[in-house]
C-alpha cells in the first residue's frame, strides 16, 4: 500500500509527474477507457490560489483531474519576459499534489511538435477573429502561440472539460473557437479570483514590488468605475472606456488599453454605438510587469 495516500475518508493512488506529452496520452486514454471523465488545467506553472480554484473546479466536475505546466515560448514577443517569468516546479508540485490533481505534465517544444525537425519551423496558428485587437495590438503574436500550444494540449489529453480563468478574458474567446473547430474539450470558464484588495491574482504578481503592487490595485478600481457607471445607465462605450482611463491615470502606471467590448459580438476595435451588454478589459504595464484584468459591466459583481 505503499503507492497509496490513505485516510479514514478517502483513498487515491500518489499524483502521477509525467515528463512528456506521449505519456499523458496515454494516461488520459486509460482514464477514458475506464469510463472516467477528465478534467483539463492547462497552466504555465508558478501556481497561485486562481489555478488551485480551477483544479477544484475539475476534481468537483470529474472522475480523473490533470494539470499541464509548461511556459509556452511561442507566446512570449519578448524573449527577456520568458527569461523572467516565475517558475518554481517544486512548489507547484505540491500544492498540485495536496489539491487532488491525478496526474501533472510537462514537456518541451520537440515533444509537443515531433514532425517538426527544428523548433524554429513551427508555425503557429492564427488566433483567428477574437485574437484581433487589443491583446494583438500591443503584445503581437501572443495569441497565435497561445492557440498553437494549447492545439497541442488538447491534442494531448482528448475528450475532456478544461479550465481556464476569466482573466484572460480574449484568450478564454480564443481557445474556445479552437475547441469548437476541434470538436473537443468543452471549455469551462471560471471567475477571476481575486486578493482582497481587488487585485486578480497573477503568476506576475509575484514580480511587484510594494510600491508597484500598490498602484497594481487601482486595476479593479478602474473596472468597478466603469460598473458603477453602467450601473447608472450609461452605455456609450467611449464614455465607459474614459471613465477607466481616468481612474488609472496616476504616475507609475502606463495604460495600454482600458476600453470595452460586446462580449458576444467581438470586434477588433471600440464598438460606435452603445451597448447592451460590456465586457470592460484593462491592460497596464508597472515598471517591468504587464497586468491585464476585465470585469463583466451588464452582470453583478461577487
Amino acid at each position: 500500500m505503499d503507492m497509496l495516500q490513505c485516510s479514514m475518508s478517502y483513498c487515491r493512488l500518489v499524483m502521477l509527474h509525467l515528463n512528456s506529452p506521449a505519456e499523458a496520452k496515454r494516461w488520459c486514454t486509460e482514464q477514458r477507457d475506464l469510463q472516467k471523465a477528465i478534467g483539463f488545467v492547462p497552466t504555465m506553472g508558478a501556481l497561485h490560489k486562481g489555478h488551485l480554484s480551477l483544479v477544484a473546479k475539475a476534481r468537483q466536475e470529474n472522475a480523473a483531474c490533470c494539470v499541464s505546466i509548461f511556459i509556452n515560448p511561442l507566446q512570449f514577443e519578448d524573449p527577456e519576459d520568458f527569461k523572467v517569468y516565475p517558475r518554481d516546479t517544486e512548489s507547484d508540485l505540491a500544492l498540485l499534489e495536496a489539491h487532488g490533481c491525478d496526474m501533472v505534465f510537462m514537456g518541451n517544444l520537440d515533444q509537443f511538435f515531433p514532425e517538426v525537425s527544428n523548433i524554429d519551423e513551427i508555425e503557429t496558428l492564427p488566433a483567428g477573429h477574437h485574437g484581433s485587437g487589443l491583446e494583438e495590438r500591443f503584445r503581437p503574436g501572443h495569441l497565435d502561440g497561445v492557440r498553437t500550444i494549447v492545439e497541442r494540449l488538447f491534442r494531448t489529453v482528448g475528450g475532456s472539460r478544461a479550465y481556464f480563468g476569466e482573466k484572460d478574458f480574449q484568450q478564454t474567446l480564443v481557445v474556445s473557437d479552437l475547441a469548437r473547430e476541434m470538436g473537443y474539450p468543452e471549455v469551462v470558464v471560471c471567475p477571476t479570483v481575486r486578493e482582497d484588495s481587488g487585485l486578480a491574482l497573477s503568476s506576475r504578481n509575484v514580480l511587484l514590488d510594494a510600491d508597484e503592487k500598490s498602484r497594481a490595485q487601482l486595476i479593479y478600481p478602474a473596472l468597478c468605475a466603469a460598473h458603477d457607471a453602467w450601473s447608472t445607465g450609461e452605455r456609450n462605450p467611449k464614455i465607459l472606456s474614459a471613465t477607466m482611463a481616468n481612474a488609472l491615470d496616476y504616475d507609475g502606471l502606463m495604460v495600454e488599453y482600458a476600453e470595452v467590448r460586446d462580449p458576444d459580438h467581438w470586434t477588433p476595435k471600440l464598438p460606435a454605438a452603445p451597448l447592451q451588454r460590456a465586457q470592460a478589459l484593462i491592460a497596464v504595464r508597472i515598471g517591468s510587469v504587464r497586468l491585464i484584468d476585465n470585469l463583466r459591466l451588464d452582470q453583478g459583481i461577487d
